[in-house]
């Protein structure tokens, strides 16, 4: 049986509301015709779809503040708004559509985000469009993706897409700020986000978003190593979905790698906040990128935090960079009594038998090029 191809079209605030405080109705008609053209064209479309406060504004007939209270409950209001739009547009092409809530908690265990996989499957398998978006109304700092462009990345690993494109008020990363430099030149393929890829990113675009560049290329970094493209392009280009797909329109494209992530090394990519730190000399970190090797005690110089074993935790270097994530084997206690020490030597610091290895290589995950 084929793969099913499958695009994640993400869709920022500035896009759905022309620049506006309030949903542009005819360019979400727009859209969604795009959307089902896609699908005449073979492909399974899934939108992560900001908007749930731009339209929690349009249904209330006066002024609110932007305050984190105020802007919970436009959400709250603008969540079934929201999807309603999406639902009639949709249903003038007889395409249905699902509603799908996610926050952080919901990718943090590994049970919760299996569950989360499969109901998109099957929305997928049953030819539905999934609109997805983060559950504002609920969500606390602590449980929150954090903006709708990460969030995108991890569906699109939910969805095991084949693209990811966002949608924004620009067309793409530029060599400078394109508002404030008139020589700026669209980066039109980008092969490696590295720190000077980073460093052009800046700050966010808008006052309407929750993101900007910094946080597309977070995202498109994600994606990268699943296995994903990422295309970034202005949202308000005409016919800006289909023109991407048929290479007619400027916007970056960031290449995915030739070897993704397994299932487990996606889920750890995505997933949950790390739990604390283990900084490791630079022995251990050359194993770990360049020899593909396990994270053993004897490279282990330092221990941050407090963390259980099975806990998900960074690797840094000795300057303090993260270098990797991954499945801790041991909790925080035991890491400070056995860390410098050689395998051999851990069952006896210890006072009964434990693992050889502090980090298995089959639980880790390389982050050398992803931005923390």
């Amino acid at each position: 049986m084929a793969k099913r191809k499958v695009i994640v079209v993400k869709l920022g605030t500035s896009v759905l509301t022309a620049g506006s405080l309030y949903l542009n109705k005819p360019r979400l008609v727009d859209l969604a015709r795009q959307c089902v053209e896609l699908k005449k064209a073979g492909w399974h479309v899934v939108i992560v779809s900001s908007g749930a406060v731009a339209a929690g504004r349009s249904a209330l007939d006066k002024d609110v503040g932007n305050s984190v209270a105020e802007k919970q409950m436009l959400a709250a209001i603008g969540q079934g708004q929201l999807i309603h739009l999406w639902q009639s547009l949709f249903s003038l092409f007889d395409v249905p559509v699902a509603q799908l809530l996610l926050t952080r908690a919901d990718v943090d265990d590994r049970s919760r985000y299996l569950n989360a996989r499969d109901t998109l499957e099957q929305i997928l398998a049953h030819d539905v469009v999934p609109i997805v978006n983060e559950n504002d109304a609920v969500a606390t700092s602590e449980i929150k993706v954090g903006d709708n462009d990460n969030l995108s990345a991890l569906v699109a690993i939910l969805a095991n897409a084949d693209r990811l494109l966002l949608l924004t008020d620009q067309a793409g990363l530029f060599t400078a700020d394109p508002r404030n430099n008139p020589d700026a030149r669209l980066i039109e393929r980008v092969a490696e986000i590295d720190e000077q890829i980073i460093a052009l990113a800046g700050g966010s675009g808008t006052s309407l978003g929750t993101g900007g560049m910094a946080t597309k290329l977070q995202a498109a970094q994600i994606a990268q190593r699943a296995g994903i493209e990422t295309i970034i392009a202005k949202g308000e280009e005409p016919n800006v979905i289909i023109n991407i797909q048929n290479d007619l329109t400027k916007s970056t494209k960031v290449i995915r790698f030739d070897t993704p992530l397994g299932g487990r090394k996606k889920w750890i990519l995505s997933g949950p906040r790390c739990s604390g730190a283990i900084i490791c000399d630079p022995g251990a970190v050359n194993a770990v990128i360049k020899n593909g090797a396990s994270l053993l005690a004897k490279g282990v110089t330092d221990v941050c935090g407090q963390f259980s074993r099975g806990d998900l935790i960074e690797l840094k270097d000795l300057n303090g960079k993260v270098i990797a994530k991954g499945i801790i084997v041991f909790d925080h206690k035991e890491m400070q009594s056995i860390k410098g020490l050689h395998s051999a030597q851990i069952n006896d610091a210890l006072g009964y038998q434990g693992a050889n290895v502090v980090m298995h290589r089959d639980d880790l995950v390389l982050l050398e090029y992803v931005a923390t």
